[in-house]
């Protein structure tokens, strides 16, 4: 049978609940502490009041400006898709194009997005520069579209003779959650970039991952063939 707490052990929880008299003590030191410190105390209840409500003002404001950046952002997408690359970056004199919802419409998703779409479009027109450097400003942890930015980007640097910059990228792209789907055609990119450095055992690592892993691709024959192309280079050498 357990001892029961000595009076004098009680925790000041315990003497608070099991002492009326404490209890109503401490509430009256409260009430004085609140009477004298009223400029204080309320001042702390107006400060808090305020940053509540410009957190609601502020998630009002964010999510009416996304959704006017997705609505202006329809018509550049299907610049994008038609290949008309100057009006989905620039517009068209009535809707905004990709450049101007970045600058019109920051902070939202529709502006991430916007970087995305920017960096494609430059790196079709052959800027590589600008290519890269919107397409580093596109974040999303979405499986598809973040590999294929960084794989974007190792394109734009391939395109601009930066073979070790594009290795890099490529092997993000490779190993941004694994797939079926789009991994062995990143490690494609990484492979044929190795072996333009003269890497060809990092080249081969790249092929033989998609023959032990990815047996299931598209790539998977193309990978055999170059892994025993290249095996046979190395030995022959």
């Amino acid at each position: 049978m357990a001892k029961s707490k000595k009076k004098g052990n009680l925790s000041k929880g315990e003497e608070l609940l099991e002492k009326p008299e404490v209890l109503a003590e401490q509430i009256s030191k409260t009430e004085e502490f609140i009477e004298n410190n009223k400029k204080l105390v309320f001042s702390i209840g107006g400060v808090l009041a305020v940053i509540v409500a410009v957190y609601f003002l502020y998630n009002y404001w964010s999510t009416n400006q996304n959704i006017a950046a997705q609505n202006e952002m329809f018509q550049a997408v299907y610049y994008f898709e038609a290949d008309s690359l100057d009006k989905a970056l620039n517009g068209d004199g009535n809707n905004y194009g990709f450049l101007e919802i970045i600058d019109e419409y920051p902070m939202t998703d529709a502006a991430n997005l916007a970087h995305y779409y920017a960096g494609a479009c430059f790196l079709k027109k052959g800027e590589y520069i600008s290519a890269v450097d919107y397409l580093e400003k596109f974040s999303s942890s979405d499986l598809l579209i973040q590999p294929r930015a960084y794989a974007l980007i190792g394109d734009a640097y391939m395109e601009m003779g930066t073979i070790d910059e594009a290795v890099n990228y490529y092997t993000k792209a490779a190993d941004y959650h694994p797939n079926e789907y789009t991994t062995p055609a990143y490690l494609i990119k990484a492979a044929v970039a190795y072996e333009l450095l003269e890497d060809y055992e990092s080249a081969i690592d790249c092929y033989k991952t998609i023959v032990e892993k990815f047996v299931k691709s598209s790539e998977y024959q193309t990978a055999r063939k170059h892994q025993a192309r290249l095996e046979g280079k190395i030995n022959a050498g």
